[in-house]
């Protein structure tokens, strides 16, 4: 089973319910958005994706790797982006590379040549040497995307990566991430609450108050579902 599998994922905390019965897939070559407001359960599904809290009811599949039965092989086909900055702004983009490199077991020239070829693609190459807390908010999102992508993931998600860059940016590491899912075959996974950031060929999965109610490519479901009205609280779920 390729790409990334969730299925019947419910998780409380305490006696709040977070996610309550979460099944959906992003398969390879695939955008996946997950759409949905504040409090629908995004970050709490991404946690249990990255393995940050235990799956207790439901399976986290990542290219058939069951993340909490085998999670060293279902972690080493996953590249990540957290809503939170994740960078030591002290070091060098190099050196930020390099560090996050050697956790997965990289070194020496093939380290760097990979380095490389992730800020080669992102038109960033002339920023290794800077320390990371020069760069603008865009470029320190698409250094830690180039991060995520060092091991050569299958699978990349992604959570809220653009929050707080203006739409320019925001619009430049959409089209790139895009571009990734297209180009090389990633599959990947993308929570936003921004219906800008997703286009109409993209998979799509809405997610309100920890429950999926809708799945499908997202230019037929922008016909069944008022997203203006869902996000206002008056959903209105396809027959």
């Amino acid at each position: 089973m390729s790409g990334l599998n969730i299925a019947d994922v419910s998780f409380n905390y305490g006696a709040k319910r977070a996610l309550d019965g979460v099944s959906l897939t992003a398969g390879p070559g695939r955008f996946t958005a997950l759409l949905g407001p504040n409090g629908a359960g995004k970050s709490t599904l991404f946690a249990l994706i990255s393995g940050l809290i235990a799956t207790r009811r439901g399976r986290v599949l990542i290219e058939g790797f069951d993340i909490a039965t085998n999670p060293r092989a279902a972690l080493s086909r996953l590249g990540i982006v957290f809503q939170a900055q994740t960078l030591d702004l002290d070091l060098t983009v190099r050196h930020n590379l390099r560090y996050f490199g050697a956790l997965h077991g990289m070194s020496g020239k093939e380290l760097d040549q990979r380095i490389d070829a992730a800020m080669d693609r992102l038109d960033m190459r002339d920023r290794l040497g800077e320390r990371a807390a020069e760069l603008n908010g865009g470029h320190r999102r698409r250094m830690e995307i180039a991060r995520a992508l060092l091991h050569r993931p299958s699978v990349l998600v992604l959570d809220e990566p653009t929050v707080g860059l203006d739409v320019a940016s925001r619009m430049a590491i959409t089209r790139h991430v895009h571009d990734l899912a297209a180009d090389e075959g990633l599959a990947v996974f993308w929570a936003t609450h921004l219906v800008d950031e997703i286009s109409d060929g993209d998979d799509l999965v809405l997610l309100h108050k920890g429950r999926v109610l809708a799945a499908g490519q997202a230019g037929a479901l922008r016909g069944q579902v008022l997203l203006n009205d869902w996000f206002l609280g008056q959903t209105r779920v396809p027959a």
